[in-house]
């Protein structure tokens, strides 16, 4: 799920870089977001169920 939320903002932000350079501070907040939620997943990794 991380994953895709991760992918998702990515994305936002590579069509909001390219097409709306005047919004470029929330575009780059979505950017540190996408890159926490990277981070997140790969130190947490996939916790077993008990």
């Amino acid at each position: 799920m991380l994953w895709t939320i991760f992918v998702i903002l990515l994305v936002l932000w590579l069509v909001g870089f390219i097409g709306f350079h005047v919004l470029g501070a929330y575009i780059h907040i979505l950017l540190l977001i996408a890159l926490v939620v990277l981070i997140l997943q790969l130190v947490g990794g996939r916790r077993p169920i008990v």
